[in-house]
């Protein structure tokens, strides 16, 4: 599978209602960092339900 947006080998995918997106690992640090910055990843966290290993 190929990035998203670009020819690169995607190194990441996610898959929703059927649907299969996958990410180069720039363009995955690009989206991450966007979700950051847009107090997005912690909506994003209480989603998954994401568990942080102490």
């Amino acid at each position: 599978m190929n990035c998203h947006y670009c020819d690169r080998e995607a190194a990441f995918a996610a898959e929703s209602d059927g649907l299969k997106v996958g990410l180069c690992e720039e363009h995955f640090r690009e989206r991450l960092q966007e979700l950051a910055e847009a107090d997005g990843l912690e909506a994003l966290k209480e989603q998954v339900d994401v568990d942080r290993a102490e």
